[in-house]
Formats: structure tokens, C-alpha cells, sequence
């Protein structure tokens, strides 16, 4: 069975990503505790790629990273690949940009994830990019979720990501998409090694 190392010391994303994978035969496994990646990206796609390139050297296996973030409208996209950075922890992310809106009606946002594959050496094995499209809530709602989850209107569905469960988050969301895209060409892929 092939070893596939989840390329973040996140654990709300590393459970995502187990329950995206259970019926895939890998060996998942967190990164090395203690391993920190700059991410020195201007983009999504850089972010995730230098992510995966680092563990999987690092750990001699397989590594799946992902960089995704928030971009809102009225904030000229911000704060885009600054989202972790943003302030430092989930509530205080979700407060500075609901102070940074202030009370603007112009709510439009949209959360976007990359998604790399990458093999020891530094070779990239798989990428791809997911959206989702909503509105950025008044105040949050749910407690499912991490990050701007709780503030985060998914387009059409008048509910948070914190308020779905993780099937329906992963059918609606910016990982889900992009794994979706991801996932026959991993069968491929582990088909072929």
C-alpha cells in the first residue's frame, strides 16, 4: 500500500482530507511534527506546489499538499493567500474580516483550493484547482468546520460551511471540487505505480 503524507500541521484539514481518501489504498500519515513550509507563493497553486515538494523530500514519500484560501470581492481579493496568516486563529481571522467589511452589502467572495501531488525528488505528480462560489455572512453560523467556515454562505444553498456535514461540504466545496477533479487521476496514477 502506497504512503501518502498530508502536507499540513492543520488538523482540521488533515481529517478532511482522511474522509476524502478512505477508500483509496493508501497509508495516510500528517507530516513530520515540527516541519514548517514558507509559503512564499503569489498563488494558490505555488503555495501547495512548494508544500508538497518540501514533505515529500523531507519524509521520502508521496505528499499531498493543499493551499487554498478566501478571496473577497469588496476586499480586492484579499485575504487570498494570506488567509492563515490573516490574524492569529480562527476567531480573530473571522473578526478582522468582518471588521475589515464593515457592513458593506457587498458580500461576494469565494474560496479557492489547489491541490499537489508531488514525489520524492521534486517532481509533481498531480495538480489541480477548485472554486466555490458564496457570500460572506454578518455574523457565523454552525459549528462544523474550521477557518472562515462559520462565515462562509455557500452560493444557493443559504448555509454556512459550518452548518453542513462534511458529504455535503465536500460536494459544495473549493477541496471537494478540487478533489473531485484530483481523484480519477490519483486511481491513474496509483493504478500505474
Amino acid at each position: 500500500m502506497k504512503t501518502l503524507v498530508i502536507a499540513s500541521g492543520n488538523a482540521g484539514k488533515i481529517c478532511e482530507f482522511q474522509g476524502l481518501l478512505n477508500d483509496f489504498p493508501l497509508s495516510l500519515r500528517a507530516q513530520p511534527d515540527g516541519l514548517e513550509v514558507e509559503e512564499t507563493g503569489s498563488t494558490f497553486v505555488a503555495n501547495a506546489r512548494l508544500k508538497a515538494i518540501t514533505v515529500a523530500e523531507a519524509t521520502g514519500e508521496w505528499a499531498l499538499a493543499d493551499d487554498s484560501g478566501l478571496s473577497v470581492d469588496a476586499l480586492d481579493g484579499a485575504p487570498g493567500v494570506h488567509s492563515a496568516r490573516y490574524a492569529p486563529s480562527d476567531p480573530e481571522r473571522i473578526a478582522r474580516l468582518l471588521t475589515a467589511l464593515n457592513g458593506s452589502e457587498q458580500r461576494e467572495a469565494h474560496f479557492c483550493a489547489a491541490l499537489c501531488i508531488a514525489a520524492p525528488g521534486g517532481r509533481v505528480l498531480l495538480e489541480v484547482e477548485g472554486r466555490c462560489d458564496g457570500l460572506i455572512t454578518h455574523a457565523p453560523r454552525g459549528d462544523q468546520g474550521f477557518g472562515y467556515d462559520p462565515i462562509f454562505e455557500v452560493a444557493g444553498t443559504d448555509r454556512t460551511f459550518a452548518e453542513m456535514p462534511l458529504v455535503e461540504k465536500k460536494r459544495h466545496g473549493h477541496r471537494g471540487r478540487a478533489f473531485t477533479t484530483l481523484e480519477p487521476q490519483l486511481r491513474q496514477l496509483l493504478a500505474a505505480n
